[in-house]
């Protein structure tokens, strides 16, 4: 069964997953976890004032490492969908590895109109968003079949 109506290549979709998409540079808790994440050692130092005694300088230890970043996209589907189902469909299309899937429901909103034979209202579709964050190296042309 066919869940995604469309693929998301708006300017303000393309903002969220190009921010997502950047290789992030964080600290790592303690120096177990460094060495786990291959961090890189930096000395900091700093200077401890208290009142009525002298400035102290004191150094410490950081380790930091480089987050890679892996490709997001955006697509609109059917509410009735599930992330599970989701995956599978994406992966069969555009043939890619997907790890992650974000979804982000939305209610369908109620609007009026006034015309000649008086106020007509009535409520647009509900439908669901969602993120897929693909295996590093992969990404999907969906321009490729225009």
């Amino acid at each position: 069964m066919a869940f995604i109506i469309k693929p998301l290549v708006t300017e303000k979709m393309t903002n969220i997953t190009d921010k997502t998409s950047e290789s992030k540079k964080i600290k790592a808790a303690n120096e177990k976890a460094a060495k786990v994440k291959n961090a890189v050692e930096e000395k900091a130092t700093f200077v401890v004032k208290k009142k009525g005694k002298p400035d102290v300088k004191k150094e410490k230890t950081i380790y930091t490492y480089v987050k890679p970043a892996l490709a997001k996209y955006g697509f609109i589907v059917k509410p009735e969908a599930n992330k599970l189902e989701i995956k599978k469909e994406i992966e069969n299309l555009y043939h890619v590895t997907v790890l992650n899937v974000n979804t982000i429901r939305y209610a369908g909103k109620r609007s009026s109109r006034y015309t000649k034979a008086g106020l007509i209202k009535g409520q647009k579709n509900a439908f669901k968003k969602v993120i897929v964050t693909l295996k590093e190296g992969e990404t999907i042309d969906f321009y490729s079949n225009i």
